[in-house]
C-alpha cells in the first residue's frame, strides 16, 4: 500500500513545504484541495513539482464538470512534464447546489448533465494530452483540427493516471471508475443519496469494499483492461504516533484491496491546520 496526506489548508506556501516534507519522512503522494473560488491548486503543485523528486501530486478532487477541459489539460500537463511524470489526476462531479459554497457564480445544472460534461471532459483530456491534432464533436463540447501551436505532450503513458469518484453499488457511476485508472468510493446504497464524509464513515467498511473491488475487477476484465494497474483509494485519519493501532487500521483497509491510504483530517480549524499538518508530516506514514 502507498501512502498520501491530504492538506486542508489553503496556504500555497505551506502546501509547497508540505510536499518537500512529505517525500523526507515517507509519503508517496501529496495532494491539495481544489475549490471554485480558492487558492489554484495546479500553480501550488506545480511549485511542488520543483521542490521534489519523488512524490507523486495531485488534487483530492477536481470537479471536472466545473473546467474547461482544455485549460485542465493544460495545467494538468504543465505540472506532469515539471515533476517528470508524477501527476494523479482525481476527479469527480462536484457537489450539488444543496452546497451553496460552491455555487455562488453559476447553477448547478443537475447531477444528469455533470455527468454528461465529466464523461466528455475525460475523453477530451485524453485527446488533449497528446499535443497533436484531433477533431472532436460531443452534446457538450466539440473542438476543430488544429496543427497551430499546439503544447507538448505529458510524459506519462499512456495517460495521466485518472482516479473517479464513483458511487458503490451504481452501476452507471461504477462503470465509468472501470474504465480509467483507480476508484475514490463513495458508498451510496439503493434508495438513499449520496452521504456526508460522517456517514460514509460510520456505514462503509472493508467489507463492502472488498465487494466493490470485486465488481471492478470483474467490470475490468470484461473491457479488456485488466491487466494495466488499477488503484483504490481509502481517505481516513490516524494518529501518527506509531502505533499498532494506526497500523491495524490501514492493514484492514488493504486486506480489503485499497492500494493507496490518504491522510487527512478535515475536522481541523483552519488556524491549526499548518501546525498540524506539519506534525502529522514529519510522523511519516502510518506503516513504513
Amino acid at each position: 500500500m502507498k501512502h498520501g496526506f491530504i492538506y486542508t489548508g489553503s496556504d500555497p506556501a505551506v502546501a509547497v513545504d508540505l510536499a518537500a516534507l512529505a517525500e523526507e519522512n515517507g509519503w508517496d503522494g501529496f495532494f491539495v484541495w481544489e475549490g471554485i473560488w480558492a487558492t489554484d491548486p495546479w500553480s501550488t503543485l506545480a511549485a511542488a513539482a520543483v521542490r521534489t523528486d519523488r512524490i507523486r501530486l495531485g488534487t483530492m478532487l477536481t470537479p471536472v464538470p466545473r473546467r474547461r477541459p482544455w485549460e485542465l489539460a493544460g495545467q494538468t500537463m504543465t505540472v506532469d512534464r515539471l515533476s517528470g511524470g508524477r501527476v494523479i489526476l482525481s476527479a469527480g462531479l462536484g457537489v450539488p447546489d444543496s452546497e451553496p459554497r460552491f455555487w455562488i457564480f453559476e447553477d448547478d445544472p443537475g447531477r444528469r448533465v455533470r455527468a454528461e460534461l465529466l464523461d466528455e471532459s475525460l475523453d477530451l483530456l485524453q485527446l488533449l494530452w497528446r499535443g497533436e491534432p484531433f477533431e472532436y464533436s460531443g452534446e457538450h463540447y466539440h473542438a476543430d483540427r488544429s496543427d497551430q501551436m499546439l503544447p507538448p505532450a505529458i510524459i506519462q503513458e499512456p495517460r495521466i493516471p485518472i482516479w473517479v469518484v464513483g458511487a458503490w453499488p451504481r452501476p452507471l457511476s461504477m462503470r465509468r471508475v472501470a474504465r480509467f485508472d483507480g476508484w475514490i468510493p463513495n458508498y451510496a446504497p439503493i434508495g438513499s443519496g449520496v452521504s456526508g464524509p460522517e456517514e460514509q464513515q460510520r456505514t462503509y467498511t472493508p467489507e463492502i469494499a472488498a465487494q466493490a473491488i470485486a465488481w471492478l475487477m470483474a467490470e475490468r476484465q470484461r473491457l479488456g483492461v485488466a491487466d494495466r494497474r488499477f488503484d483504490i483509494v481509502q481517505e481516513g485519519t490516524t494518529t501518527g504516533d506509531g502505533s499498532a493501532a494506526d497500523a491495524a487500521v490501514v492493514r484492514t483497509w488493504a486486506d480489503a484491496g485499497a492500494t493507496w491510504w490518504l491522510e487527512s483530517n478535515w475536522q481541523v480549524p483552519g488556524d491549526e491546520v499548518e501546525q498540524y499538518a506539519r506534525r502529522r508530516v514529519s510522523a511519516g506514514p502510518p506503516i513504513r
